[in-house]
């Protein structure tokens, strides 16, 4: 267990650290799908020679970077429909009226969606955090005596103790600055930030990440040292039990029917996702909600799909200076979009020089309305479906684009499978721990 530990730790700091590092449904999977994973693998390993590659801290950070922003562009993909043929670029979408009130996201499936609801609604209060701002004290002085001293702070339930010191040559700023890192990287659900009046003043604002009415007490997070372990005082010198705004539920109307949610992002039956964004200014400032035709939600996908091939060709060439490599994928990428230009560009979408798709919205709205756009979907899906999978090509072995030094070929056909050596880019990442 504790080798399971360290290596998670390992795994989600190179993650965290050096990758944008989204979860999403597309995250999850059927244990078949895992085990095709594996074979591929291992199928992988038994056929590729044997070589050195570069162990540095740089090459670590390359290849978890390109993994996970490959895996982002597949599920950009998974979310316009699905990962079949049948799917691709099927996905409905849901449109707001008036997105400065609300805006909406079709989460039903896509046989449902001739029957979705359409709805009005009125916002009148938005989900609120907790939020306490402490003392604004001189940022130079301070009359905390030297010691150890703690505080504990009551959320969702649980209790948390912390615990620092005072020494010789601190002052209210530097203590503030301190408990804000001690809490941010508790990891507990609270955010905090040390506030300066531009006087020579500070205070430490907390706040909880997250809003509504709470289940656990009067309070989203109470903050005490009445019961701590160590030296009290900490509250009432700093102000940390401060409360400035209470949590509060949102408030709205769905066609005049009084409805509340702890959240500003919540579902309507399963089938749409709202994201509040601003209060109705009257009655009258309302947000219709409904899906788009089907034409419509295809050009919508058709501009994420675009979204996306750019954002991971730019992040691919980002790596191009200190990584040569990279700029391989990149002529990868653009060689495989080049193979279905021609039923591209009648809707728009252009092949660049660099390996980037511009995408003329005028032309594509054209498009849509002559029925070109449908017309030429079995482009769009063909260009999707390579898209797809280069994405599982690169996801599976990133270091195919780090530098490395063949040592030896295999015998084609004479080898044996792996099965504990399942890449060399986890060996790379985990060989010092296991």
């Amino acid at each position: 267990m504790a080798n399971n530990a360290v290596i998670n730790n390992i795994y989600n700091y190179y993650l965290t650290t050096y990758a944008p590092k989204t979860d999403t449904k597309f995250d999850t999977h059927k244990r078949s799908e895992l085990r095709g994973v594996y074979n591929s693998i291992v199928k992988m390993n038994k056929e590729a020679p044997l070589f050195i590659v570069d162990t540095s801290q740089a090459t670590k950070e390359y290849a978890v970077g390109l993994k996970e922003n490959a895996r982002n562009f597949r599920n950009t993909i998974a979310s316009l429909g699905g990962l079949e043929d049948d799917q691709l670029l099927n996905q409905k979408t849901a449109h707001s009226s008036n997105n400065s009130i609300a805006e909406a996201f079709y989460i039903g499936e896509n046989e449902d969606a001739d029957n979705a609801p359409s709805f009005d609604l009125t916002v009148n209060k938005l989900a609120t955090p907790q939020t306490n701002i402490g003392k604004m004290i001189p940022s130079g002085d301070l009359s905390l005596s030297q010691g150890a001293y703690s505080f504990d702070i009551g959320i969702n339930g649980l209790n948390y103790e912390f615990q620092y010191n005072v020494y010789e040559g601190d002052n209210n700023l530097s203590i503030q600055q301190k408990l804000s890192r001690l809490i941010n990287n508790a990891g507990i659900g609270l955010n905090a930030d040390v506030l300066e009046d531009g006087n020579g003043n500070s205070a430490l604002k907390i706040e909880s990440n997250n809003t509504g009415v709470s289940q656990y007490g009067a309070h989203m997070f109470n903050v005490s040292d009445n019961n701590t372990s160590k030296t009290a005082g900490s509250v009432e010198y700093f102000g940390l039990d401060n409360i400035i705004n209470e949590s509060s539920n949102a408030e709205f109307l769905i066609n005049g029917e009084p409805r509340s949610a702890s959240g500003n992002i919540f579902t309507v039956q399963k089938t749409y996702e709202i994201h509040l964004n601003g209060i109705s200014a009257d009655d009258d400032d309302v947000a219709n909600v409904s899906v788009k035709p089907d034409v419509e939600s295809l050009a919508n996908n058709i501009t994420k799909l675009m979204d996306g091939y750019n954002s991971f060709v730019d992040k691919a060439d980002a790596y191009a200076e200190a990584h040569p490599k990279s700029t391989r994928l990149v002529r990868e990428m653009s060689a495989l979009a080049s193979l279905h230009s021609e039923g591209l560009e009648g809707l728009g979408i252009k092949l660049q020089d660099d390996g980037r798709i511009s995408l003329d919205t005028d032309k594509l709205r054209e498009a849509a309305g002559n029925g070109q756009l449908k017309d030429n979907f079995e482009s769009l899906k063909a260009f999707t479906s390579t898209m797809l999978r280069k994405t599982n090509q690169v996801t599976l072995n990133p270091m195919n684009y780090t530098e490395k030094t063949v040592v030896a070929y295999k015998n084609p056909g004479h080898n044996y499978a792996s099965p504990y050596v399942t890449s060399a880019y986890t060996g790379m990442m985990f060989n010092s721990y296991c």
